[in-house]
């Protein structure tokens, strides 16, 4: 147990985006052409649930389970999701258990079975490289999401979003068969609180031997990337070197948060990272925000970089999670110049800037953010916090504002807050129903670089595919 495969390095890596985005079709498609190809490790346990919900057409995810070591788990997981021909027209999805530090049995089984059915189907019937995308603001999701991508066999794990300085040793415990222990923050703690999973409580004799798969820490800065590569017990195998322009979240400014007439976040050159610095490191690092086009993979290169990670153009093709109408409407703003996507300072429960794309009919519009109901039930962004008692609490900032406020969060902490979790769930056709007649509605998230994706377009009327996508991007390269 816990040993490294040896790898090769690649070129291209897919972005990991949003809640599904980056799904199995796509990080497979992307794997096959000897890339990167990532999955999105956000949320699995409820897009499995869900999908289960919805039919499960073509049996994928039933034919990924079928290879899962456990199948008492599986079969807990079909005996209460599993719907045949899929839900009756608006029926709500039943909900899967919340993640918390001690999360229950049902809220643990479901996040290892979603981790590992979207990792070995990525995997299936090739044998190149898969990742999975974590991210660190989401802790409490972690432990049990890093053993279920290990036992589907993935080869990377890549995290963003904050500093996964314990993630390292995370994933050399879980390979190794041992507990493996996550700090997680906690506002106004007076002590330290930590989410462990055992492997063996988790499958027992069930258990495979497991690979420790390598690790990529998404950073914006080289200070950051000097900090973690400095002690071996916190150093990843490499990192994504993201820009202020890369799509989803990204690191607010440094210094006191400036915003300009549209409302975004300004950036100067104090928030690009030194690439002389990052070579220096001795670890092989990629380039991430505006390098979608073939001069901006070679200009990469050029630096010192192992290659690029792209998000946009893969998040536009046709394998991508994104329903059809959302990429079609995503597709003719492009084609029409009237795309526009927004850092908004405000939008994520996170607090870090968050990229929404402007489209009629989401979150993005003022008036459809004011009708939708304020509520936090998927919970994913949410943050815990030490009751005076010292238990543990959990509030979000896009929850109803009563509520954040009697749980000791600020008022102006939720103003203009969107409930991410049910919006990306709605991007890839898997948004709630509720009771009342209300359809959650989506917030398509992109990078602010539009450049390769126009060029794309141009030459792919009709949209494009991954393996187009790649194509694309290694123009001007050669690959081993």
């Amino acid at each position: 147990m816990g040993e490294h495969r040896t790898q090769r390095v690649p070129v291209v890596i897919q972005g990991g985006m949003g809640v599904n985005v980056s799904a199995w079709p796509l990080a497979r498609a992307v794997s096959q052409q000897g890339q990167l190809g990532v999955v999105s490790g956000t949320a699995l346990d409820a897009v499995l649930a869900r999908g289960l919900q919805d039919g499960d057409a073509g049996g994928h995810l039933r034919r990924a389970l079928a290879a899962f070591p456990d199948q008492e788990m599986v079969q807990r997981a079909l005996d209460r999701y599993f719907v045949e021909g899929g839900r009756a027209e608006g029926t709500p999805y039943r909900p899967n258990p919340t993640l918390t530090i001690n999360p229950s049995r049902g809220a643990v089984e479901m996040s290892v079975l979603g981790n590992f059915a979207h990792v070995w189907l990525a995997k299936e019937g090739h044998d190149g490289l898969v990742g999975i995308n974590f991210l660190e603001k989401v802790q409490m999701a972690t432990p049990s999401a890093a053993l279920g991508a290990i036992v589907g066999g993935v080869d990377y794990v890549l995290m963003g979003a904050g500093i996964p300085r314990e993630i390292p040793q995370l994933l050399t415990d879980l390979a190794a068969g041992r507990p493996g222990t996550l700090t997680i923050d906690v506002q106004d703690s007076t002590r330290t609180h930590t989410s462990t999973i055992d492997p063996v409580e988790v499958l027992g004799a069930r258990l495979p031997a497991l690979t420790r798969p390598k690790f990529l820490a998404i950073i914006s800065l080289h200070s950051l990337a000097g900090y973690l590569h400095r002690d071996e017990s916190i150093r990843p195998d490499g990192f994504v070197v993201e820009g202020p322009v890369a799509g989803g979240h990204s690191a607010p400014p440094r210094g006191k948060l400036t915003l300009d007439d549209d409302g975004q976040p300004i950036y100067s050159d104090r928030d690009l990272a030194d690439l002389k610095a990052m070579a220096k490191l001795g670890l092989p690092f990629w380039l991430a925000g505006a390098y979608g086009t073939p001069e901006r993979v070679a200009e990469a290169l050029e630096a010192g970089a192992a290659g690029v990670q792209v998000g946009t153009i893969f998040a536009l093709c046709d394998e991508s999670g994104i329903t059809a109408d959302i990429r079609r409407q995503l597709l003719d703003g492009l084609a029409d110049g009237t795309l526009v996507v927004r850092n908004d300072p405000a939008a994520s429960p996170t607090g870090f800037p968050f990229k929404v794309a402007s489209l009629a009919g989401t979150l993005s519009e003022a008036d459809e953010y004011a009708a939708r109901p304020r509520l936090c039930d998927l919970s994913y962004l949410r943050e815990p916090f030490e009751r005076v008692d010292g238990s543990v609490g959990y509030r979000c900032a896009a929850e109803p504002v009563d509520a954040y406020v009697k749980k000791g969060g600020s008022l102006e902490g939720t103003l203009g807050r969107k409930c991410l979790c049910n919006a990306l769930m709605a991007d890839v056709g898997m948004g709630q129903h509720r009771r009342d007649g209300y359809d959650e509605l989506p917030a398509v998230t992109l990078g602010q670089d539009l450049d390769g994706a126009r060029r794309l377009l141009d030459a792919h009327p009709a949209g494009w595919s991954a393996t187009q996508a790649v194509g694309f991007l290694l123009a001007h390269v050669t690959v081993a």
